[in-house]
């Protein structure tokens, strides 16, 4: 069993595209039909593959014979608008593949996806690892939970009737609670996992709501890839543990399975999203790859850190960015150097790259801390310059990380005066000219004259609110402007003299700064 837009997201990877979607794209397959002109009945299927048909509307018309959610048709040509709203009216999903992607490839695609089916309703794992975790409870007489190395439910059994609090809290948190995870540190069980594969008894702790279990490491090699527990009064009888062991080395299997699936989708998708970034002509057919509409989108820079952990936060980051397949996950990413990159539709409003970065820092742990910035709305084909303004904007709020995530929307102004700081200190700034002198002036008589003009051109040359902002009279800025040009040659009647100034005060005052 898959679910289809998970199929949808695998299929863009062979250069499928959907030409329509389904009114359920969580909608679950689990069979497959393949067109046999030679059967005597339509062949049933929820994917319907049209191996040798000749056109997209006979297609259409076999799939929605076959009771079918997702049709998948090869055709070079552009459907036509009344075979898609047939496809429509049946709550049919198109998938159009070229003419050069060959059947068998297909073929062995979907079959393998939706006959071993490696969904769980988080968009991650094999679904029958919670088949797995009802076996082993069964065979050892308890709750099961299937736990990462992070101490993150990946799976449990369905049977509850000995379940105590904490697996409760448990499997709703879809965590360990950290006063127990505390515990089981100071007891020494995460230091037993780490080195032994044998079932190790964690006596109860009541005032924790917290049974006695057993848990065994789920290992492949020397890496730790999780834990499974199960829920027990003693120590499990010699026969029990046994199985609890077996147990964990066939969920070890599972694991490596659904990582290495989820490892290659990650590349094919982290590849694509590279694209958009740097640039290509082909920026409509790349975001069709990915499963993303063809309107503007943002990019959002991010990277974390975490204490004495150089690079896990990140990783971790990524993990979660990449959490989900299709419809479940609005944008898609790459990890990129030390920074994590998101394409996200979100048109004009930035609220949506906000709403993400917040629910993506909720499901970090507490220790981890974000930066973050989000480029401004771009066109398919200028998704390179919302990446630019994206770095910048991570960059301020590298330098803020108490406030939130910065979008260049709300700081273009900050990151102009950046670029052109970057600008100028490719050469030199002028060390004669008005700045300069009055600088120097500043320095040698302690005038404060640099303040006074900074005040007066920004006022925009009205004399009150310059003094009122350096808590002056206004004649005291008369006094001080004409003492100025003694000093420099200010030009302040010229325009472009007056921007140009402004312009390297504020300069001035970020370096310093």
């Amino acid at each position: 069993m898959i679910k289809l837009d998970r199929l949808v997201t695998v299929l863009g990877s062979y250069g499928a595209r959907l030409a329509t979607a389904a009114e359920a794209p969580g909608a679950e397959l689990r069979s497959v039909a393949m067109h046999d002109p030679t059967a005597p009945g339509p062949t049933v299927g929820d994917a319907f593959l049209a191996v040798g048909v000749p056109s997209l509307r006979e297609a259409v018309d076999l799939a929605v014979g076959a009771r079918a959610a997702v049709l998948l048709a090869r055709t070079g040509d552009e459907p036509e608008r009344d075979v898609l709203a047939t496809a429509r009216d049946h709550g049919l999903a198109v998938v159009l593949l070229d003419r050069g992607t060959p059947w068998n490839q297909v073929a062995a695609v979907v079959y393998g996806l939706v006959l071993e089916g490696r969904e769980t309703e988080s968009g991650r794992g094999p679904s029958d690892l919670f088949a797995l975790a009802d076996t082993i409870a069964a065979a050892v007489g308890g709750p099961v939970t299937i736990e990462d190395p992070l101490s993150r439910v990946v799976a449990y059994s369905s049977l509850q009737q000995d379940a105590d609090p904490a697996r409760l809290d448990t499997i709703l948190g879809r965590r360990v609670p950290d006063q127990v995870r505390a515990l089981f540190d100071e007891r020494g069980v995460f230091s037993h996992l780490a080195a032994s594969d044998e079932p190790l008894y964690v006596p109860s702790v009541p005032e924790l709501g917290l049974r006695g279990r057993t848990v065994a490491a789920v290992r492949a090699g020397k890496e730790l890839l999780g834990s499974v527990w199960v829920t027990c009064a003693a120590p499990l009888e010699a026969a029990r543990t046994r199985v609890l062991a077996e147990g964990a080395h066939t969920i070890a299997l599972h694991l490596l399975r659904s990582r290495v699936s989820a490892d290659l989708e990650r590349q094919v998708e982290s590849e694509l999203v590279i694209q958009l970034l740097e640039g290509t002509p082909d920026a409509t057919a790349v975001l069709a790859k990915l499963g993303l509409p063809p309107r503007q989108l943002r990019v959002i820079a991010l990277q974390a850190h975490a204490p004495d952990e150089r690079n896990a936060a990140i990783l971790l980051a990524f993990e979660r960015a990449t959490t989900g397949f299709g419809w479940s996950r609005p944008g898609r990413s790459t990890l990129f150097g030390n920074t994590v990159y998101t394409v996200l539709p979100c048109d004009d409003d930035v609220a949506p790259a906000h709403r993400w970065l917040r629910d993506l820092d909720r499901a970090l742990p507490g220790h981890v801390t974000i930066s973050a910035g989000i480029g401004g709305a771009a066109t398919p084909g200028d998704i390179p310059a919302s990446r630019q303004e994206a770095d910048e904007s991570l960059a301020l709020h590298s330098g803020r990380p108490a406030g939130p995530a910065v979008s260049y929307d709300e700081a273009w102004d900050e990151i102009l005066l950046q670029r052109l700081r970057t600008a100028a200190s490719a050469g030199r700034l002028p060390s004669r000219g008005p700045i300069a002198e009055l600088a120097r002036h500043d320095r040698d008589h302690a005038t404060g004259y640099l303040p006074t003009l900074r005040a007066w051109l920004e006022g925009q040359g009205d004399l009150n609110a310059a003094a009122a902002g350096l808590g002056v009279h206004p004649n005291t800025i008369r006094y001080r402007l004409r003492k100025m040009t003694e000093v420099a040659h200010l030009q302040l009647d010229d325009p472009r003299k007056r921007l140009a100034m402004l312009i390297t005060l504020a300069i001035q005052e970020q370096e310093g700064a």
